[in-house]
């Protein structure tokens, strides 16, 4: 077994080690969501806080980890009476993102369960994490059907497999840890809420700070044994000190004062439900605890509320997590604050300096939208100077809710909320031989399958005898996410002030209905006399967000290749992921300028997308009492669909259903709903 990197080496991460340490302290905190940047010791943490939590007392043989002084009395090796315990350290299970349902809730042994009526099971990842750690890598990244199961399995503490009405149930309360890259996709609202605390991570901009870092991983990875031992001492000192704040916890009074502060400052922050409550003050207890205090004073409130709260806020979905610290500062005041106790005190202790879930950096990242050239006072959309007719980034209009674009036939790429697919999950459709291990059971198909051979099989009682080849899986219909490119004209044309807002408000609510839908979305932009890519296909809308906010227009308008650069990026996708399949969505007046024959320029490459079968819509944003109608011409051309910004607003468009002419690989329907 290699040796953990140790806890107490992290350099740095105050807020991360706070949030996991205070789980350790009181494990119904909930949880905690590491967002940040790669390579910022989240992971590194997660697997060293296992090296510090107490030993568990298990029932010997139980594989489902049954207290010794409270047994499960439903548990599936029970029952477990007078069972001696035996102590084994607290384990950590890793849920990989490409795990199975299967391997995540366990297998029940049908064949069995159906000839010989025996419960057969074959436990997974939850009953493995029972009284211990679930630690889920990449969590925004998780397929939806397991986020339900986790979902279920969190909030009851226990999980259950059901198949054709065979049911196992058994215990399954664990301390929720994730870790997520925002560039790479949100989670789900739902989830969100489960995790009890938040923290955000970053690199440290310190050089001496970095220097720190790496000395200490090249040092753990020469020798990492030797490089255990000379933190041994420290994290001997942190076990006991967890150990101490788990014995003081019982006795630490939450007061009818602090009460009133969280109530006030969840309030103030209009988080939904009461969970948010809840999580904060077991939070604020946990701190006094971890401070050697009985009572819980208003810093203990603050700190709470910057770990559990940023994440529940009610925002818009591209909206960065966090708190204003002046209002939560203001709310405590206004309900009892200001009192003088000690802050927290070691890894991770709160205070202003410490963080814990504020406000994440402002200004540095990567996808921040550069200030606009020419100063502050210039009109949005003038132009800028030594730009050659290049206009200032103009903000997006009111984001609304648009009518559903989807893929046409059925597909099988990941599960999803925007077009029809085979999935695991969904509406039975039908039975087929499996293929590989058995998932889903059609009982019907299956008994259909084994009733012809029972005489031949010498049947002779009640029982039904059933061979591998009965077995039949149920084959489901529910819905896939797509990849959606976007390919936006930002072009002079388009670059009437009004005319742009209103267009970046259209795609903006596009983006935030593929959120919903969890598809993948990519960014192509055209102007003057090429086009680029201004966001590879990713998961995360933020970012596209982000790019559409600073987006600059001006110059010509190259129709041609904006869709020749869309086609090269679609072509690279269906190598990395061809399972997943694409909706082209084109935003444009379609007036194509710039070179020889640029019109039929543009509707050559639009048929290039024609002959693949690629579904496509395009957006109309020609305005004005006088219309050409070329965008519905190159709609044409690209075999798709043509609808007007007024047409995308779901509640003027309900009925529009228009045929997509072509076919390509993999589609029978070419339709555009």
């Amino acid at each position: 077994m290699s040796t953990p990197y140790p806890f107490t080496a992290i350099v740095g991460q105050d807020d991360l080690r706070l949030g996991l340490l205070l789980n350790a302290v009181s494990p119904a905190v909930g949880g905690v969501l590491v967002r940040g940047e790669k390579g910022t010791a989240k992971s590194t943490a997660v697997r060293a806080l296992a090296a510090l939590m107490p030993e568990v007392a298990v029932v010997p043989g139980c594989r489902f980890s049954c207290d010794p002084a409270a047994p499960d009395p439903a548990c599936p090796d029970g029952p477990h009476e007078d069972a001696s315990g035996v102590s084994r350290a607290a384990r950590t299970v890793e849920l990989p993102v490409g795990a199975s349902e299967d391997r995540l809730v366990g297998a029940l042994d049908i064949e069995r369960a159906l000839a010989e009526g025996v419960k057969a099971f074959e436990p997974g990842l939850l009953a493995d994490a029972h009284r211990g750690i679930l630690y889920v890598d990449e969590v925004n990244l998780l397929h939806d059907h397991l986020v339900d199961l986790l979902l279920d399995a969190a909030a009851m503490g226990a999980s259950y497999v059901e198949r054709e009405g065979v049911s196992v149930r058994h215990a399954a309360r664990f301390l929720l840890v994730g870790t997520m890259n925002p560039e790479e996709g949100e989670l789900r609202p739902q989830l969100l809420d489960r995790f009890g605390l938040t923290v955000e991570v970053a690199a440290s901009r310190e050089t001496d700070q970095r220097v720190e870092v790496v000395r200490r991983r090249l040092a753990y990875e020469d020798d990492p044994a030797a490089f255990a031992a000379r933190w041994a001492a420290e994290e001997a000192e942190l076990r006991e000190r967890i150990a101490a704040a788990r014995a003081l916890l019982p006795d630490v009074v939450l007061g009818d004062k602090a009460l009133r502060q969280i109530a006030a400052t969840c309030a103030a922050f209009e988080v939904d439900g009461m969970r948010a409550d809840i999580v904060m003050a077991r939070t604020a207890t946990a701190l006094a605890a971890w401070a050697g205090r009985t009572d819980v004073g208003a810093d203990d409130v603050r700190q709470a509320a910057l770990l559990a709260l940023p994440h529940r806020r009610r925002r818009n979905p591209f909206d960065a997590p966090g708190l204003d610290e002046d209002k939560l500062d203001d709310t405590l005041e206004r309900n009892g604050g200001g009192d003088d106790e000690p802050e927290p005190d070691g890894p991770g202790g709160g205070g202003d300096g410490g963080g814990g879930g504020g406000l994440p950096p402002q200004g540095d990242g990567p996808d921040t939208p550069p200030e606009p050239a020419g100063g502050a006072d210039d009109a949005p959309g003038a132009p800028v100077p030594g730009q050659g007719g290049e206009q200032q980034p103009v903000t997006a209009g009111e984001p609304f809710r648009t009518k559903m674009l989807s893929v046409p036939g059925l597909g099988e790429g990941a599960a999803g909320r925007r077009s029809r697919a085979r999935t695991e999950q969904g509406r039975t459709t039908g039975a087929r031989r499996p293929e590989g291990a058995l998932t889903k059971l059609h009982l019907a198909a299956t008994v259909v399958a084994a009733a012809p051979h029972q005489r031949a099989r010498g049947r002779s009682g009640r029982g039904l005898v059933v061979r591998r080849d009965d077995l039949r899986q149920a084959t489901r219909e529910g819905r896939e996410g797509n990849l959606v490119l976007f390919v936006v004209d930002a072009s002079g044309s388009m670059a009437a002030r009004q005319r742009m807002g209103a267009v970046k408000g259209a795609v903006l609510s596009l983006l935030m209905d593929a959120y919903q839908r969890r598809d993948k979305v990519g960014l192509v932009t055209f102007r003057g006399r090429d086009a680029e890519v201004a966001l590879p296909p990713t998961s995360s809308v933020d970012a596209a967000a982000a790019r559409l906010e600073s987006l600059p227009t001006g110059g010509r308008t190259p129709v041609a290749a904006g869709l020749l650069k869309a086609h090269d990026v679609l072509r690279v996708e269906r190598l990395r992921d061809p399972s997943r399949r694409a909706l082209l969505v084109v935003v444009t007046d379609g007036r194509a300028t710039g070179g020889p024959q640029p019109v039929e320029l543009a509707a050559r490459a639009a048929r290039l997308h024609a002959a693949e079968g690629i579904a496509s819509v395009v957006v109309d944003c020609e305005t004005g009492p006088v219309r050409l109608g070329l965008a519905a011409g190159l709609a044409t051309a690209l075999g798709g669909t043509a609808v007007t910004l007024d047409e995308l607003r779901a509640e003027s468009i309900a009925g529009l259903v228009k045929d997509v002419r072509g076919t390509g690989p993999g589609h029978t329907d070419r339709r555009v709903a």
